[in-house]
Formats: C-alpha cells, sequence, structure tokens
C-alpha cells in the first residue's frame, strides 16, 4: 500500500498561510498522515476525500463555521477542540482566526479494520471533546517530531488506537458492539514471535506481524494483547532490549553497534529504554556483568 500524503487530504494543507511544522511525509505510513501547522484565517471550499479527517485545535478559542446557507453553524472553540470530516463528504468552512491544529487523515481501511471488516459512518462534528483521542494525536505529533524507524510499530498501534476510537465513539446510530477479547492460538503466538526474532532489527509494521497471524490489523493488536498482557510494540522493544542486554554482557562491539544491531535507533534510542525499564545504563550493566 502507497504512503499516504497531500494528495489523500481535503486540501486544506495546500492554502496559502499555512505554516506546516512537521508531517508524516516520507516516513512510509500507509493508513495515516499526520501534520503539525499554524493556520492563518481562510473561508473556503473543499472537494470530498478518501480519507476521514480529524482536527484537534492546540489553541484558542477561535470561531468556526461549518458549511453554507441556512444549515450553516458556527461556533467558538478552545484548546482541545475536536473537527471531525468524514471521507466522501464536501466541506465549506470558516476559521475566524489563526490556529494551531494537528491534522490526522485516516483511511477507510483503517476503520473498517477496527469494527472488524465492517463499514463505519462518522457523524459530522466540531467544537466536541474526546480526551483519548487528543493524546493518541499528541502521542503520533510526538513521534512524528523525534522520529525513530524503531518506533513503526508504536505507531501503528497509535493509529489503530485511533480509529478504534472513531469507530466507537464517533459514529453515526447505533454503537457497534465490541469485539469480545480473546487471544491468540498457539500457533499464531509462535510465528509472530519468530517474525519478531527475525526482525528485530528493523522497523516492524504491525501488518506484517498482523498477516504472520492471518489477522486483521485491529484483530491482531487485540488478541496479542489477551494474549501476552503487553502491545506488540512494547513486547518488541523487550525482546530489543534483552538482545541488547545479552551482547553487553557477552561481547565487546561498542554500545552503538550494539544498540543498532539490536533494533534501537541508535545509542541514545537504547539508554532511554533502558534507563526507564532498568534503571541503568548501557555502560553501567556491561561494566557490571
Amino acid at each position: 500500500m502507497a504512503e499516504l500524503g497531500l494528495a489523500d487530504t481535503v486540501g486544506i494543507l495546500r492554502r496559502p498561510g499555512i505554516r506546516t511544522r512537521r508531517s508524516s511525509s516520507g516516513l512510509g505510513w500507509e493508513r495515516l498522515y499526520l501534520s503539525a501547522q499554524e493556520e492563518q484565517p481562510y473561508r473556503a471550499a473543499f472537494d470530498p476525500a478518501r480519507t476521514h479527517l480529524l482536527i484537534l485545535h492546540r489553541s484558542g478559542p477561535v470561531t468556526v463555521r461549518r458549511g453554507n446557507g441556512a444549515g450553516a453553524r458556527s461556533r467558538t472553540i478552545g484548546a482541545g477542540g475536536l473537527f471531525l470530516q468524514p471521507a466522501g463528504r464536501t466541506l465549506a468552512v470558516e476559521l475566524g482566526g489563526k490556529l494551531d491544529t494537528i491534522h490526522a487523515y485516516l483511511t477507510d481501511e483503517a476503520l473498517r479494520d477496527a469494527n472488524d471488516g465492517r463499514p463505519v459512518e462518522l457523524s459530522e462534528e466540531f467544537g466536541t471533546t474526546d480526551p483519548l483521542a487528543e493524546q493518541l494525536m499528541i502521542a503520533l505529533e510526538g513521534a512524528v517530531r523525534s522520529w525513530e524507524p524503531s518506533a513503526r510499530t508504536y505507531t501503528d498501534h497509535l493509529t489503530d488506537m485511533l480509529a478504534a476510537q472513531l469507530v466507537y465513539g464517533h459514529h453515526v446510530g447505533t454503537a457497534p458492539p465490541l469485539p469480545a477479547p480473546c487471544g491468540l492460538s498457539a500457533r499464531q503466538l509462535t510465528a509472530v514471535r519468530e517474525l519478531m526474532e527475525q526482525r528485530r532489527g528493523e522497523p516492524l509494521p504491525i501488518a506484517d506481524l498482523a498477516a504472520a497471524a492471518a489477522l486483521s490489523c485491529s484483530q491482531f493488536t487485540r488478541q496479542f494483547r489477551a494474549s501476552t498482557g503487553q502491545s506488540p510494540h512494547q513486547y518488541l522493544l523487550r525482546l530489543r532490549l534483552e538482545q541488547a542486554c545479552r551482547l553487553l554482557r557477552t561481547g565487546t562491539a561498542p554500545i552503538p553497534e550494539v544498540a543498532i544491531a539490536s533494533g534501537f535507533s541508535h545509542q541514545e534510542h537504547l539508554t532511554r529504554v533502558m534507563r526507564a525499564r532498568l534503571g541503568t545504563t548501557p555502560a553501567a550493566f556491561r561494566r557490571a556483568g
């Protein structure tokens, strides 16, 4: 699947006066495009896009007008407010002041996956709040800001969580039933573990892990957690840390080489994880061994 980019958005980000601070462009994300920017006031209409758009206001308050004619609505929205535009619908909007935002564009496939393959109709919203969706978008923006290729499993997990939150918290009509928790079979778990071991030293998308278990991404993430008590990212990080500890204890390779061989982006990444999880540093761990 091709990476999502500006061509998959409604067009707001291509307007004059948009000062983009960072985006997921070039990171290989196929189910989510994320962008953080400062927007200047504007009034415009946009053609339908194939992605669902969720905007998080990082500043405010600011007045936003949505729609045309008698059906238009205006609201003053503060920091933390959300704007949701479902895929496949035209958008008329007026932004009344300068605004810092994070945009998340999600594919319909991501939402269907979160709903066990069933179609989802999202509601048109602006000015609503959702603390979980807000924190997920902030976490994704943070991952873009300090991007490390080894974080791919982590950002895929955040994407799946955001898609699920839209499905179960911002749908039209009756709430879809929550899927019953269940775990992976022994054969599925073995296949996933083997893949993690084989590709421990490289970026590992959740889609590849899900394929090893013959599941969709969201099904895999739920069932993996039910089986292991950890997210795929947490489990993979543990495997990488265990490998780094073995190399530090038994080998003489420089710490930067140990970090890369174990799947960390660089020595500082290994040091950060080791300090958080083991309360020590690679150098101190090697000396103690």
